[in-house]
C-alpha cells in the first residue's frame, strides 16, 4: 500500500470514529490546491535539461499552509500529495497554527553541481512565487534540501515581494533562522519518546535502542538518547550498519562517519548486515529513514517492544496490524517526528516579531508542546478505545474539521 492509500485509509478510520458528516470527510481528503511546474535551467555544460516541480497545498483552515520541499528522484504527485495530508494532521496533534502542504522537484541532488541547485531552486521560487507567502504557504527543507536551499528560496522570493524572512523556515541562523532547528526533529523524537516510556513507568537510561537511519534525524536522536544514558546497540544508513551490545559510543561514531562519510569499519562497533538491523534485539526501534520500511515481510521478526516512527510512513498498514498483534507500541510518525514543524512554527514566530529566542528557550517549548500533544493523545486514545496511532489521527482530524466548520465551509 503506498503512502497516500495509507493516508487515506487512516483519515477514513478517524473519520468513522468521530462520526464525521460525509460532505464535511470529502472535503477535507481533497487538496486545497496542487501545483506542477516545469523547471528548465542550463546545466554548466551549456546544454538545457527540465524537471518537474510539485506544491501541494492541502488545507488552510487552522492557519498559512506548512511543508517541506524535498529534491529526490522519487518524487511524484501521490507521494507528495499523501505528506501534504499528513501535514494537516501533524501541525493540528501538536496544535500549532498551520494547515499542511508538500513540495518536491524530481531529480537526483548529487548529480548537480551547487550552482545548478541554486538555478533550479530559483526557477522553481519563480514558478510558485505568487502562490507561497508568509500567510499562505510557508515551505522547509525536506529530504535533499538543506537551509542553503531556503537561503536561495528566501532571496529569489524577496526579488519580488521585499524581503520576507518569515516565508522559509529551516534558514540559516544568519538570514533569520532559528537556533535549535537543526535538532528540533530528533529532539522532539527524544521527548516524544520519553513521554511515551513515562507512561509504562520507565526511562531511556533503562533502556536498548536501534536506529534505522544516520542522518540528521536518527544522529540527532542518538545523540540525545546516548547523552540521556540510553544504550544504542545499532544503528543504520545508506552506507552500512554496526552493532555493539554493550552499546555504541554515539560521539566516536559521529566523529567516525564526519571522517571517512560512512559508518562502515568503525572501531567500536561490529559490521551487521543493514537489512537486519529492523529485527536486531533492542528495547526500542527507531525508523528515521525512507517510508514503508516495516512490512507484512519483516514485521514479525520484529523483537523491539517499541517503535517510535521518526520517519513519515515507515510502517505499512499490514505491518501495523501484525505488530499490534504482537502488542508492540508504535508512537506514530504525525506526532513522533513532529519537532521539526514545531520549531519551524517557532522561527515562523521570530521572524514575524523581529525577536529571536534563545536556544534554551527553544527547547523548553518544543518539550511543552511534545507532552501536551502526547497526553492529548491519549485522552483520545481512551474515550475511543484506540491505538496512539488512531488517537493522534482523530486528535488531527477533529481540530481541522472545527476549524473548517467554525469558519463556514458549507457557505
Amino acid at each position: 500500500m503506498n503512502a497516500l492509500a495509507a493516508t487515506n485509509r487512516n483519515f477514513r478510520q478517524a473519520a468513522r470514529i468521530l462520526g464525521l458528516d460525509s460532505k464535511i470527510e470529502r472535503s477535507l481528503l481533497i487538496p486545497f490546491r496542487e501545483i506542477k511546474v516545469e523547471c528548465t535551467i542550463p546545466k554548466d555544460d551549456g546544454s538545457l535539461v527540465s524537471y518537474v516541480g510539485f506544491r501541494v497545498q492541502h488545507d488552510n483552515s487552522r492557519g498559512p499552509m506548512k511543508g517541506g520541499i524535498r529534491y529526490h528522484p522519487e518524487v511524484d504527485p501521490d507521494e507528495v500529495n499523501a505528506l501534504a495530508q499528513l501535514m494537516t494532521w501533524k501541525t493540528a496533534v501538536v496544535d500549532i497554527p498551520y494547515g499542511g502542504a508538500k513540495g518536491g522537484i524530481g531529480c537526483v541532488p548529487k548529480d548537480l553541481s551547487t550552482s545548478e541547485l541554486e538555478r533550479l531552486t530559483r526557477v522553481f521560487t519563480q514558478k510558485i512565487h505568487d502562490l507561497i507567502g508568509v500567510n499562505t504557504d510557508v515551505p522547509a527543507p525536506d529530504m535533499g534540501t538543506n537551509s542553503q536551499t531556503m537561503a536561495w528560496i528566501l532571496d529569489e522570493y524577496s526579488k519580488f515581494h521585499g524581503h520576507s524572512p518569515a516565508v522559509v523556515t529551516g534558514k540559516p541562523v544568519d538570514l533569520g533562522g532559528s537556533l535549535g532547528r537543526d535538532a528540533a526533529t530528533g529532539r522532539g523524537v527524544v521527548y516524544a519518546t520519553e513521554a511515551l516510556l513515562a507512561e509504562h513507568g520507565k526511562s531511556i537510561k533503562d533502556l536498548t535502542f536501534a536506529i534505522q537511519g544516520f542522518g540528521n534525524v536518527g544522529s540527532w536522536a542518538a545523540k540525545l538518547i546516548h547523552e540521556k544514558g540510553g544504550k544504542v546497540v545499532a544503528v543504520s544508513d545508506i552506507t552500512g550498519a554496526v552493532k555493539n551490545p554493550k552499546g555504541i559510543d554515539i560521539l566516536a561514531l559521529l566523529q567516525h562517519k564526519e571522517e571517512t562519510g560512512r559508518l562502515s569499519d568503525f572501531s567500536g562497533a561490529d559490521a551487521m548486515n543493514s537489512n537486519e538491523l529492523l529485527t536486531h534485539e533492542c528495547d526500542v526501534l527507531i525508523p528515521c529513514a525512507l517510508g514503508g520500511v516495516l512490512n507484512r515481510e519483516n514485521a514479525g521478526d520484529v523483537r523491539a517492544k517499541f517503535i517510535i516512527e521518526a520517519a513519515n510512513h515507515p510502517t505499512d498498514p499490514e505491518a501495523d496490524e501484525i505488530l499490534s498483534k504482537k502488542g508492540v507500541t508504535i508512537l506514530p510518525d504525525i506526532y513522533a517526528n513532529a519537532g521539526g514543524v514545531t520549531v519551524s512554527y517557532f522561527e515562523w514566530v521570530q521572524n514575524i516579531q523581529g525577536f529571536m529566542w534563545d536556544e534554551e528557550k527553544v527547547n523548553r517549548e518544543l518539550k511543552k508542546y511534545m507532552t501536551k500533544a502526547f497526553h492529548n493523545i491519549k485522552g483520545l486514545c481512551k474515550s475511543h478505545n484506540c491505538n496512539l496511532r488512531m488517537g493522534a489521527f482523530t486528535l488531527g482530524v477533529n481540530r481541522v474539521a472545527r476549524a473548517t466548520s467554525l469558519r463556514g465551509w458549507e457557505a
